[in-house]
């Protein structure tokens, strides 16, 4: 009979815990300090807590009996005999489909993201997971994770290193059909690359994580996977071939033959090259035969409309390293390098893995409608001849997962007047047509709560930043009855967090209004190159230091998944201002409107194809001004227009009560009219649907002729 303990780390095996808030109190409820400090890590409250606590604490809060009621529901989740994946799979069932992205952010005791890339891939994954689609994931295992962000009392952004024990991961060694660890090499200029491969369940799909740290590395090369998106350009691009070279061998030595690769932005582009040299190596076929077959079961996904975030590596480095792969596709280097150009003939022009993924997939998307449409402008020079409605990219609309960000209590509340399995049906329409029945007051004092609490955490985390710094931090009073707008995202300036400051009177109009005030919470990180960027942190920062905002505008440090889930949670409304159309999706908004908040956005990503002019707030009216500077302009008046004539004034007509019926109602369209479009079941069936089915049964392709 195993002991409690047993049973305890046994729920911790697979990340389903980590879309579970039932499961995960358990832990908390262990020992809440240890639990908060080890980021909220079941595994490290069960390597630290003592065996009579242990037993003490489940005496007291019932962790046996709750325990054992996990683990029933999980053998029943694992064990499920129909899913949606099973009825609509088809061939994926035999051969599943391979995903591949260089980060995914899964929670945040597994620190291998940065953000949105990562956090979509994560989300992605527990869909397949909640549908029951064949998939596995194929990441990298950094072991020194991202960065922390701390900032001094000028409020400058520093990026500290934080590696964490290997130990404390809830991952495994994986092993190949023969029960040995799985280990592959990957040809690098001059010497051979060692790879481990590790596992972690999600739920019912499997991620694996490459990892250089091998005895037979050398101290440089044991570290070459260990930061996300550090070094230089040669590290990249070593780091994108382990990703792409190494995640495709390590599939092959577990026995896994997907039937259709996605990747998930072009850092895993060279996937493909591998994928047609085994078939050259192993099964004789003609080198450019191999492209086409390799080409018709690829699936790509291109994530950003902005050309700087388009890898770019010089010729002479990307044909150092090149080199093996073309040897084993029997190819000239010079016809591989053309695959990654967007002139082939070019010979000087850099090697961009986005151009290859787009020459070698079947299927091409953006991550929403106006995306799509970027992206198809973007590329049109690859495919000469076509008109730009003709480039066959598309588009498959982000989507995030509810169970992930949703607040148990919503969730309880939403159980009862939707149904106890609504989760099941979370893609009807019709299910979500029964929230107008739900009582506005009802659903008012659980938004209450959840503000209340996440304000709590705001003050918290801020308190603890002074602390740090050894600045006086004198608490404002947030009362959650304030109208609160949330932004949290990566501090870039197309972003415009700094939108509202173009006119700090009017600001500080708005938010110090005697009777109807406004609160505003900043959060955010900058890449660690990103000077602009950590400067307009600073200017956040130092402006909830201004003696006349320093009540109502706060920023909050070390944005990630835990800080994110809170805001999301407790806020009124968020606020996305990007320069259109550069905002490729933008799935923060979605999990604000999961949670019962209202979008405020520029009529770019996701929210261009959402917005019907009742289900939250438009920034604008999607006409772009030749002229940036006027088109600041114009967007800073329209957004301050909207909060001062319409946002404002909703928020504060209250009934007798003190409810805000009028703005409930816009809450409860918002959530029937976009909750069951922008979730990750329905992205991952229109994947299914429109991409993986048609890859594992391509015809035709892309592929240039040789």
């Amino acid at each position: 009979m195993p002991t409690l303990k047993q049973k305890l780390t046994l729920l911790t095996q697979n990340l389903w815990w980590t879309w579970r808030p039932e499961v995960r109190a358990i832990f908390r409820d262990i020992d809440h300090a240890l639990y908060q400090k080890s980021h909220r890590n079941p595994l490290v409250v069960l390597k630290h807590v003592d065996d009579a606590f242990l037993e003490q604490r489940a005496q007291e809060v019932d962790i046996a009996t709750r325990t054992d009621r996990a683990l029933r529901q999980l053998q029943e989740f694992l064990g499920a005999t129909t899913t949606w994946g099973m009825v609509h799979g088809g061939p994926l069932q035999s051969r599943p489909v391979a995903y591949f992205c260089a980060e995914f952010g899964i929670h945040e005791a597994l620190p291998i993201y940065s953000g949105g890339l990562g956090i979509l891939a994560g989300d992605h994954l527990k869909g397949a997971s909640n549908l029951g689609v064949p998939l596995v994931g194929v990441g990298i295992l950094y072991r020194d994770g991202y960065t922390t962000q701390q900032l001094d009392a000028s409020f400058w952004q520093h990026d500290v290193k934080e590696p964490y024990d290997i130990d404390d991961l809830p991952i495994q060694p994986a092993l190949d059909p023969s029960g040995n660890p799985v280990r592959v090499s990957v040809e690098l200029p001059g010497r051979t690359l060692w790879v481990r491969v590790w596992m972690a369940p999600v739920g019912r799909v499997m991620l694996f994580l490459l990892d250089t740290f091998d005895e037979a590395n050398t101290p440089e090369d044991k570290v070459l996977g260990a930061r996300l998106y550090g070094g230089d350009q040669r590290m990249r691009i070593q780091q994108e071939l382990l990703l792409g070279v190494g995640g495709s061998r390590a599939l092959r030595a577990l026995g896994i033959t997907p039937s259709v690769y996605h990747l998930n932005e072009g850092h895993s582009a060279f996937a493909i090259l591998e994928r047609a040299r085994q078939r050259v190596q192993n099964d004789g076929l003609d080198p450019w035969r191999a492209l086409k077959e390799a080409s018709q079961a690829t699936v790509f996904t291109t994530h950003t409309p902005v050309e700087a975030g388009h890898d770019r590596f010089p010729a002479d480095l990307a044909a150092e390293h090149l080199s093996a792969l073309a040897e084993g596709l029997r190819l000239p280097l010079h016809d591989v390098m053309g695959l990654g150009r967007v002139n082939p003939q070019d010979h000087g022009s850099p090697f961009l893995p986005t151009v290859l993924a787009l020459k070698c997939s079947s299927r091409a998307n953006g991550v929403s409608a106006l995306h799509g449409r970027v992206s198809r402008e973007m590329w049109q020079c690859l495919y000469p001849g076509r008109k730009e409605d003709e480039v066959p990219i598309g588009h498959v609309t982000n989507g995030v997962h509810t169970h992930t960000w949703m607040a148990s209590e919503l969730n309880e509340l939403l159980a009862q007047h939707l149904g106890p399995n609504w989760h099941d049906g979370i893609v009807r329409p019709d299910l979500w047509m029964k929230i107008e029945s739900m009582d506005s007051a009802e659903f008012w004092e659980v938004k209450q709560v959840l503000k209340a609490r996440m304000l709590r955490f705001v003050l918290e985390r801020v308190k603890s930043m002074h602390d740090r710094i050894q600045q006086p931090f004198e608490a404002p009073a947030m009362d959650p009855d304030v109208l609160t707008i949330g932004f949290a995202r990566r501090f870039v300036t197309y972003k415009r967090p700094d939108l509202l400051f173009r006119d700090m009177d009017r600001l500080d109009r708005l938010v110090n209004d005697p009777k109807r005030p406004v609160n505003l919470i900043f959060a955010g990180r900058s890449h660690p190159a990103d000077g602009p960027g950590k400067a307009l942190i600073q200017r956040v920062g130092q402006l909830s230091e201004d003696p006349r905002f320093r009540k109502r505008i706060l920023f909050v440090e070390n944005y990630n998944i835990h800080v994110g889930r809170n805001l999301y949670q407790g806020v009124d409304a968020w606020l996305n201002n990007p320069m259109r159309p550069l905002e490729a999706c933008g799935t923060s908004g979605m999990k604000v409107i999961m949670n019962g908040g209202l979008h405020v956005s520029i009529l770019d990503g996701w929210w261009a194809e959402a917005y019907d002019g009742r289900n939250g707030f438009a920034i604008g009216n999607g006409e772009i001004h030749a002229q940036q500077e006027i088109q600041d302009q114009r967007d800073c008046e329209s957004l301050f227009r909207l909060l001062e004539q319409e946002i404002v004034p909703l928020y504060y007509d209250r009934d007798a009560n003190g409810v805000p019926r009028a703005w409930i109602d816009h809450v409860k369209r918002s959530m029937r009219t976009l909750a069951w479009r922008f979730n990750a079941d329905r992205m991952v069936m229109d994947y299914v649907r429109n991409s993986y089915l048609p890859a594992a049964t391509a015809s035709s392709c892309q592929m240039p002729p040789p």
